[in-house]
């Protein structure tokens, strides 16, 4: 009898669950996300890539800002969104592997990092400069990338 009662009381108990769950979604609440607060500059050019990666060329945009923002829209709409959508895309297909070094401070809103993109063949570094502007990190400005010699190839077997 008492396993009966307890059976009821939990099954009642997940009962209420689902309705308090559906009541707080038909109102509109929903859990608020991440604020730029928290955003690190790290997370900033991830986020950028992630957007690079898929083609997304809306949100990789709104990761620059500036002169190479600027840039940046001029050439979309030189090749046109889908075009810069398929560059984006297919510069990114090579990349196996990204490094971020922790940033370093340059001013109270700048800082510099090192990105280290790694290839089959080959490791490339470039250094990006990100401005914290209304909560949110963005990049203003990247050195020419650097070519690095790997001495051995990615995925190459251990033996």
């Amino acid at each position: 009898m008492a396993e009966q009662r307890t059976a009821q009381a939990v099954t009642i108990a997940v009962i209420a669950l689902i309705v308090a769950i559906i009541a707080i979604r038909q109102s509109g609440w929903k859990p608020s996300p991440r604020t730029n607060r928290d955003q690190t500059p790290q997370d900033a050019i991830y986020a950028m890539l992630d957007a690079a990666r898929e083609g997304d060329v809306q949100a990789y945009l709104r990761h620059y800002a500036g002169q190479i923002r600027a840039t940046l829209e001029q050439a979309v709409k030189e090749q046109g969104e889908d075009g810069f959508a398929r560059y984006l895309r297919e510069s990114n297909a090579p990349v196996k592997g990204i490094a971020i070094t922790e940033p370093e401070k340059i001013a109270p809103n700048e800082v510099k990092a090192r990105v280290e993109y790694v290839y089959q063949d080959r490791n490339e570094v470039q250094y990006m400069y990100l401005t914290r502007t209304g909560g949110k990190w963005v990049i203003t400005r990247v050195d020419a990338v650097q070519r690095i010699k790997t001495v051995i190839p990615y995925g190459t077997p251990v033996e």
